[in-house]
């Protein structure tokens, strides 16, 4: 999460020599040319320092263009820009919200926001979504990895069960897996009062697994079955792989339109 805390730091610190000298280049609404970044009209080229007056300038143009953007016009220069955030901030002059998200399991999303931190593209600008009058875009702005296992469970409830009938019904469920009378998945069909089918959680992050689980999982092989208690119920657990990085945070930037 640190560098994920550094990076929005420095876009949101950035100058207006970054934001927008090597600039966006969108179709021209008018006459279907491509929009030329100020410093090849003419102006004042990038690397030699501007006046104030100069950037001001320049600034002003680019904003007049930016009005004149159609709605794919602006996906295009968001993702062309070298800040979208100090070119949503001070071109586009819209409003925008940075969002931490956490990706808890990489399949059977929360909500979109998940799916896209986990499917979607660096620097890609999605949408429009929301209703009228409340329409924005997302961009993907930065993605960063987090460990995720890949785990099946059998879950016993103890509000409905009391502890020794929960604790029985482990033994049988082991038992019946040790003597290959019946499958894991079979077994989740039949006891499992978690709500998972044939048993099987998906790849989750590490930091969302109980902690007792996840420490007995980090301690297990693959395909291992143990048996964990917590203030729930009984889990019998399988590590159906071993553990992967994957994309566990994004850093989003939602501009209300």
């Amino acid at each position: 999460m640190k560098h994920l805390q550094l990076l929005l730091t420095c876009l949101l610190s950035g100058s207006m020599m970054i934001l927008g000298l090597s600039a966006t280049r969108a179709q021209n609404p008018a006459n279907g040319q491509a929009v030329q970044p100020p410093a090849q009209q003419g102006q004042v080229p990038a690397q030699q320092k501007l006046t104030p007056e100069q950037e001001a300038k320049i600034v002003a143009q680019m904003q007049a263009e930016a009005k004149k953007f159609t709605l794919p016009q602006m996906k295009t220069a968001l993702e062309q820009s070298p800040n979208p955030v100090l070119y949503t901030k001070q071109i586009l002059q819209k409003r925008f919200k940075i969002d931490t998200i956490v990706v808890t399991r990489t399949r059977g999303f929360n909500s979109l926001a998940d799916s896209l931190a986990y499917n979607g593209k660096e620097k890609k600008v999605y949408g429009p979504y929301g209703e009228k009058g409340g329409r924005f875009l997302v961009q993907i702005l930065t993605k960063a990895p987090n460990q995720f296992y890949h785990i099946s469970q059998i879950f016993i409830d103890t509000s409905v069960f009391r502890y020794r009938v929960a604790d029985s019904l482990g033994n049988v469920i082991i038992r019946k897996l040790r003597d290959s009378s019946a499958s894991f998945e079979q077994l989740a069909k039949t006891y499992s009062m978690g709500g998972e089918g044939g048993g099987d959680l998906g790849w989750i992050a590490r930091g969302v697994i109980v902690p007792t689980i996840e420490h007995e999982v980090m301690a297990h092989k693959k395909g291992e079955v143990f048996r964990v208690w917590s203030s729930n119920g009984l889990h019998i657990i399988r590590k159906t792989e071993n553990p992967k990085q994957d994309t566990g945070f994004a850093l989003m930037m939602r501009i209300f339109l």
